[in-house]
């Protein structure tokens, strides 16, 4: 005879009773709400893909990569894509390992006084600060703290090297949070398992707490990159050009680190406010190509979590 568990009373339970007119109607709203959302999103993709199509069915290579030119028929996104990507790198070098480093210590070292409770408040506060306020932090702090050290170059500290400082300072309080919830989501059973065959606490966190939460830890990664490389208001205030410029064909890495620079975001900006109809079209087209670089991102991640999760 099959014993009938908890689990199984309530869903017959749940599956047996009717429904009140209340839940429906809550449920209907719901479904509301979202097919609402889903009709502005699909209108606004149409829109910005119909009004691109020109730009992309007739020279789409030449221009992603193409340089930006106050000639419509010439301008392209290549500096601009190169721009984000150096920022992107310098947020993954700079906010990545303090942030997981911040996370190990506060989940797995520090002890739950009223300090670390204070700290995580604080950091989960900083999470929802708008992104313009930490522009500001970089305008007044990192465009000066660069130019201090010599490395200003001719725009004195509006430089690439700023951009990066301010959008890891921006991420960082994401990303110590997202590492947290994964280090959390770690059964206890297995850091037991490891301190009951001796192994130090460091031997426990390296070798079965980390590679159990590398998933989480991933994916969290990978979108905080997006959100970093889809940013456009920190990086207005901290010097990102919106109009046009060029390095030269002997620039150095050390030059566009220290010159003038721009980002994706930033000439999507600039372009959508152009009164040329061509304009409009360049920046629909780019909205198109940032759209493909986060789509790109945020499928890495999934494909990072799937790959660990059956790893380990």
């Amino acid at each position: 005879m099959r014993t009938i568990t908890t689990g199984d009373a309530v869903a017959a339970r749940i599956a047996g009773r009717k429904l009140h007119w209340r839940e429906l109607a809550f449920e209907g709203a719901l479904l509301l709400a979202l097919l609402v959302s889903l009709l502005f999103l699909v209108t606004l993709l149409a829109d910005i893909l119909i009004t691109a199509m020109p730009v992309l069915t007739e020279r789409a290579a030449d221009f992603v990569s193409g340089e930006l030119s106050p000639d419509p028929a010439r301008a392209g996104v290549g500096t601009s894509i190169l721009g984000s990507l150096i920022i992107t790198i310098a947020v993954a070098v700079l906010a990545f390992p303090a942030g997981i480093g911040t996370a190990i210590y506060l989940e797995e070292y520090a002890s739950d006084s009223w300090l670390t409770r204070f700290i995580r408040t604080n950091i989960r506060n900083l999470a929802g600060v708008p992104s313009i306020v930490f522009g500001i932090l970089g305008f007044a702090i990192f465009v000066r703290l660069v130019s201090a050290v010599g490395l200003g170059g001719s725009v004195n500290g509006r430089n690439i090297l700023a951009a990066g400082l301010t959008l890891a300072a921006l991420v960082l309080p994401i990303v110590i949070i997202t590492a947290s919830e994964a280090l959390l989501a770690v059964p206890d059973s297995i850091r037991e398992a490891g301190f009951g065959v001796g192994a130090t606490r460091w031997e426990v966190i390296r070798h079965h707490v980390l590679p159990s939460a590398s998933p989480g830890i991933l994916t969290g990664t990978v979108l905080t990159l997006s959100r970093a490389f889809g940013e456009t208001a920190p990086l207005l205030l901290v010097g990102a050009v919106t109009g046009f410029f060029t390095l030269g064909e002997g620039s150095t890495v050390m030059d566009r680190l220290t010159s003038a620079y721009t980002a994706l975001p930033v000439t999507v900006f600039s372009w959508s406010r152009q009164p040329s109809e061509e304009f409009r079209a360049l920046a629909a087209a780019a909205i198109v190509t940032l759209l493909v670089v986060l789509l790109t991102a945020n499928a890495a991640a999934i494909i990072l979590r799937n790959r660990y999760e059956r790893k380990w």
